[in-house]
């Protein structure tokens, strides 16, 4: 018989995608509040790899990124989703028309060994978790190359030298945080 064993903590991240980088900062002290200090975070990064959020948000998007400090347990993953969810419609748009919001949220967590994403789509190389959430590994370890390396599902931006940067020196600060 198999023994079970409870997994080790995570570092939780949030991904916010934005036309008003200035939103970025109001967020972040809602997500500090829930979750505690934040101890990584990237520039505010322009975004132009999709139009998959034009009809929704608009053009000139971008891409921030805050890591938190504390560790959390990987099954708390669903609730941070239901939490960002709640955060975005706190900020609804201000004028009549087409566009329908003006951030958004996508919480994620990453280990040593990968990135791991919160959705409310289902696809094939998703994993339901609850409360209407579902998870995907969005990037994967190399021992050999020291690095988080893409999957062929992979969004684009998280393929960028730039984006692996940041997650590999997050890594690093959960390394630590594991006294690793």
């Amino acid at each position: 018989m198999a023994h079970l064993r409870k997994p080790l903590p995570v570092k939780l991240f949030i991904g916010m995608l934005s036309p008003e980088p200035a939103l970025f900062a109001e967020c972040s002290a809602l997500f500090r509040a829930a979750y505690g200090p934040i101890d990584l975070e990237s520039e505010a990064l322009p975004w132009s790899v999709s139009e998959y959020y034009r009809d929704e948000m608009g053009g000139g998007l971008y891409r921030k990124f805050v890591f938190f400090d504390g560790l959390m347990d990987p099954d708390r993953l669903p609730a941070v989703k239901l939490f960002a969810a709640k955060t975005e419609a706190h900020f609804p748009r201000l004028s009549t028309g087409p566009l329908q919001r003006r951030i958004n949220l996508d919480p994620g967590y990453i280990t040593e060994a990968k990135v791991v994403l919160a959705t409310t789509k289902d696809f094939s190389h998703r994993i339901y978790i609850g409360s209407g959430v579902y998870a995907e590994v969005t990037l994967r370890y190399d021992s050999k190359e020291q690095s988080f390396a893409a999957l062929d599902h992979t969004y684009f931006d998280f393929r960028t030298p730039a984006y692996i940067a940041f997650f590999n020196r997050a890594r690093l600060s959960l390394r630590e945080r594991l006294g690793r």
